[in-house]
């Protein structure tokens, strides 16, 4: 049973920057698609940043380019999502899940954080950008 616990959230000035982890356990991440989602008071959960660990491919929601990049090690089995240029807008709880690759086979990179396809979730990681 794969298991992902996140860390890494905390408060943070406007324009700040902070490194999420997504550590898995349980299996390696090798045939999965990863993705960071995130929840703000009110609002409905939103795709941040996927990566299929198997090709490489990667996607990211309009409001993060450029300021966020999803990273993997295979060898530490953990997926990052470095964040920078925080604005407040970005506050908001952060949840890591993955799915198995086999439920993309064929779709396009745009449906690669489509949650419905996600079966572990991790706990959450809350940031907060705040001046």
């Amino acid at each position: 049973q794969l298991q992902l616990v996140e860390s890494g959230g905390g408060l943070v000035q406007p324009g700040g920057s902070l490194r999420l982890s997504c550590a898995a356990s349980g299996s390696t991440l090798d045939d999965y698609v990863i993705g960071w989602f995130r929840q703000a008071p009110g609002k409905e959960r939103e795709g941040v940043s996927c990566i299929s660990i198997s090709n490489g491919r990667t996607y990211y929601a309009d409001s993060v380019k450029g300021r966020f990049t999803i990273s993997r090690d295979n060898a530490k089995n953990t997926v990052y999502l470095q964040t920078n240029s925080l604005k407040p807008e970005d506050t908001a709880v952060y949840y890591c899940a993955a799915g198995h690759r086999i439920k993309w086979s064929g779709e396009p990179l745009l449906r690669l954080c489509v949650s419905s396809k996600y079966n572990y979730w991790g706990q959450g990681t809350q940031v907060t950008v705040s001046s």
